[in-house]
Order: structure tokens, then sequence, then C-alpha cells
């Protein structure tokens, strides 16, 4: 099996009084160890990355590091400037990675043959292998199928994060096999891995994790009606906490359960007053 299987938890950066609260990181890596989950992601979109500086991005991906011992951690490669990318790769090959999370150059849009030649140039840079993230209504363009069934063919390009919100693709990259497929939006968690999909990376997932992973198992295990029972449960809490942009919804509900503070860093907001009672109601349920 892949290792890019299971529940994957895309971590956010907590902030202590505007700085990057390590403790707080640490104390939510051990958690997440704990509950069972089978990777992490660092300084992907949840992680807020553009809004931390190089040296803030280096550190919180250290703490990351450190506190996962042998789980496996995946950290985002993300931007427009190749030759600025390139260096970032070569930097972290030295580093104890499982691999990178890529998406397409955003605000550029560039062609299908740009996106080919974009992602092959770092999979052929990396000593880590490459998990391609589709996610065009951030990036503006969409990484088409047969630009995903061609860089699959790459042998350091192990797997997708499948966030384009198109049946047909998530179902023919299953059928082909050669890329593990990763739901990215985490409703479609079910249904991607009763199509034969691998896991997801999921940001829900950071509240009620060992049920996540209770999904994931119950599927994998041919529990058909118990995993559908078990997600049931969990849609309430994943629609709550992607109502306002992420990841505001899930700091505020790690926040009230003392593991965070409730900060982001500007442009982004902590959720309305609405959605904090939301939350509250559904975390007491």
């Amino acid at each position: 099996m892949s290792i890019f299987s299971g529940i994957w938890v895309p971590l956010i950066t907590p902030f202590a009084d505007g700085a990057v609260d390590h403790a707080a990181l640490r104390a939510l890596v051990a958690h997440y160890v704990d509950a069972g989950v089978h990777g992490l992601v660092a300084l992907g979109t949840t992680g807020e990355p553009s809004s931390l500086s190089d040296a803030e991005q280096d550190a919180v991906l250290a703490t990351i590091l450190a506190a996962a011992g042998t789980l496996p951690v995946v950290v985002g490669v993300a931007g427009n400037n190749a030759a600025a990318l390139q260096q970032r790769v070569q930097q972290l090959n030295a580093l104890p990675l499982a691999g990178l999370l890529v998406p397409a150059p955003y605000y550029i849009r560039p062609s299908q043959a740009g996106l080919l030649a974009h992602f092959t140039a770092l999979a052929d840079s990396s000593r880590h292998p490459l998990v391609v993230y589709d996610i065009p209504y951030r990036t503006g363009v969409r990484i088409e199928l047969p630009t995903l069934l061609a860089l699959a063919a790459h042998p350091n390009i192990h797997a997708v994060k499948d966030c384009a919100g198109s049946l047909d693709t998530t179902l023919a990259l299953i059928m082909d096999g050669r890329l593990a497929v990763l739901a990215g939006e985490d409703l479609n968690l079910f249904n991607t891995l009763c199509l034969g999909g691998h896991g997801a990376i999921a940001a829900s997932a950071h509240l009620r994790p060992a049920d996540f992973v209770a999904v994931y198992r119950a599927i994998c295990n041919g529990q058909l009606a118990e995993g559908r029972g078990r997600f049931q449960q969990l849609v309430p809490l994943i629609q709550t906490l992607f109502i306002e942009p992420n990841p505001a919804p899930v700091k505020a509900a790690l926040a009230a359960q003392g593991l965070i503070r409730n900060e982001l860093r500007a442009p982004m907001l902590p959720v309305a007053a609405a959605t904090q009672l939301q939350l509250a109601l559904l975390q007491a349920a």
C-alpha cells in the first residue's frame, strides 16, 4: 500500500500574541499521533504559509518533524516563481520528509503544457516524491485529466490531492491506478474511499481525528454500513468547519478545546460569533 494512504491532517499554525506558538504546535502533533492519523501535512493551505516568513516556515517544519517521530510528514511547496521553487525543493532535499505537496502555480494560469513542465521539473529536482495538489478554485487553473495521467508516468510523482470537484477525474485516476488519490474536499472522503481512493488530506480531521481514522478503517475492512454511519455523524462538523474560510473555523474549534489560541494572521480573521456558536453546539452534542 502507498504511504500516501489513510487520514492526513494538514496542520494549522498556532499563534500566540502574533508569534508562532511552537509549544502548542508540538502538543497538536502529539495529539494527532495519539489519535492514529496516518500522516501530517506541514505548511499546506491550512497552515497559513503565505503569512509566514521563510525563517518561520523553516522553524514550523522543524518543530513538526521533531514532534512527529516516525509519523510521515509532507510539506507544502507553493508559488509561481519557478526558480525560487526549485531552490526551495533543493533545500528540502536534506530533510526526512515523506513528500512534497505541490499545487499548480497560482494566479498566472499556465497552459497544460506549462503545468506538465512545471511539475516535471520539480519532480526531477526532488529527492522526495511529489503529491500533485489540484485545487483550481485557489490557483485559477485546473490540472486537466490528460496532464495528470502524463504526470503519473513520472517515477517521482506518487499521489494527487484531489480538489477539482470532478467525479469523472477522480474515478479515472483511481481506475488508472498509478497515483494514490487523496480526497482534498473533506465531504468527498467517503465516496473517494468507496471508489477505491487511498484516503484524504482533511482539515476537518483536526477535530475528532480518531473518528476520521475509524471511517477509513471501516471502509478498508469492507464494513460499509459502519463506515457510512460514522461518516454521516461527521458531516455536520465538516460542513460547519467550512462555512467561513479555512482555517478560521478549525482554529476557533481547537481554541474552544483549549489546544491553541484563536489567532490568525491578516488578512484572515477569526470566525463570526454565529459561527462560533454553531461550533460550540456541535462540540457539546
